[in-house]
């Protein structure tokens, strides 16, 4: 579910810290109530868009799977994933990062080339937003997140998925 962050601490280094640990969005006290409606129902219509399920409630999986790795299925068509025919419930941010790696097995990706290409802006300092959104990742999808079987670091570099190839930089 999305995470909203409501706070009277309203420095910039607050509000990129709150983003930063995974926030998806972050509002200042003093505030406008209808400012924050607005926000939330911004949020929540995000995640249904990119989270619904099919209109029975159906959680086995459909055929338009597009990956199929090691009994996890990812459609992006239908912007689910499955995990042993279970549907996961994955943040969009998750669900991109999943994608990104998945199609493209073994290719190593920094921190930043991950931020670039799901957040589809450059960053300006060093900061765990990636590290944040992958440690989440890897407690939805792996049995032992400490011992991955899809996600993998590669240390010093960056992250992989780890397909049928060796990781490549």
């Amino acid at each position: 579910f999305p995470i909203i962050m409501l706070t009277a601490k309203n420095e910039d280094s607050d509000k990129i810290t709150g983003l930063t640990l995974g926030a998806d969005d972050y509002i200042c006290k003093p505030f406008n109530p209808l400012e924050l409606t607005a926000r939330v129902k911004t949020q929540l219509r995000r995640y249904t868009r990119y989270n619904k399920a099919d209109n029975e409630n159906n959680n086995t999986f459909a055929p338009t799977t597009e990956h199929n790795i090691r009994g996890l299925n990812i459609s992006k068509s239908s912007h689910r994933v499955f995990l042993n025919n279970k549907e996961l419930a994955l943040t969009p941010l998750e669900f991109d990062i999943l994608c990104l790696l998945a199609q493209n097995p073994g290719k190593v990706f920094s921190t930043d080339e991950i931020f670039k290409n799901v957040w589809n802006e450059t960053v300006y300092e060093a900061n765990n937003t990636v590290m944040v959104h992958i440690r989440r990742l890897r407690e939805k999808i792996e049995k032992n997140p400490s011992e991955p079987k899809y996600v993998h670091t590669k240390w010093g570099v960056g992250y992989y998925f780890k397909g049928e190839e060796q990781p490549t930089v």
